[in-house]
């Protein structure tokens, strides 16, 4: 069974977030739009790339009302000493959550059981904590910034028009689809 429309499980969390270490609930993510980035482990090679990435591009994220969340396995105490031992991590200005009991990362199905872990996974949630989004990559392989940007575009479009959906690279302006017996067979 998929995540997809799911609602997020309920959990308790502690983040680390701009000098201070803060809770993070289901129940903060209520209300805004809301992005979780589960990565393996701090202080490692692909993970500092995205989160750096991320970081590059938060505040286009935050105008479109998203907050983002990186999760690992590590400690919220792990992610204030990477933030303050690594250039990259120093412009993260999101929360980093903190999961080492790894029940966000099997909330969320991306647990690897066998190494305590996290696979790469990318969840998109609504304002009322339904996952709207969701992709999970191996741990070699690292993510866009820019395309979640896209995605979370089409997926607030998608939601303030319903009928109507996103067509593949669709971007804000561009023509949409409303799915219709017309359309069978035409695109």
């Amino acid at each position: 069974m998929s995540l997809i429309n799911t609602e997020v499980k309920p959990f308790k969390a502690t983040a680390y977030h701009n000098g201070k270490f803060v809770p993070v609930s289901n129940e903060t993510l209520k209300g805004k739009w809301a992005i979780f980035v589960f990565y393996p482990a701090d202080f490692t090679f692909v993970c500092p790339t995205e989160l750096g990435d991320l970081a590059d591009n938060y505040e286009e994220f935050k105008k479109l009302g998203v907050e983002i969340y990186g999760v690992s396995t590590d400690t919220h105490f792990a992610h204030k000493a990477w933030h303050d031992a690594s250039d990259t991590i120093k412009k993260v200005q999101y929360p980093l959550v903190g999961d080492p009991t790894g029940t966000l990362a099997r909330n969320f199905e991306v647990m690897i059981e066998e190494d305590g872990l996290a696979y790469r996974g990318t969840f998109v949630i609504n304002p009322e904590g339904k996952i709207k989004v969701m992709e999970v990559h191996d741990n070699g392989i690292g993510r866009d910034a820019k395309e979640l940007l896209r995605k979370v575009k089409a997926a607030q479009y998608v939601a303030s028009h319903p009928g109507e959906v996103c067509p593949a690279k669709w971007t804000p302006g561009d023509k949409t689809l409303k799915p219709s017996l017309d359309l069978v067979g035409k695109i």
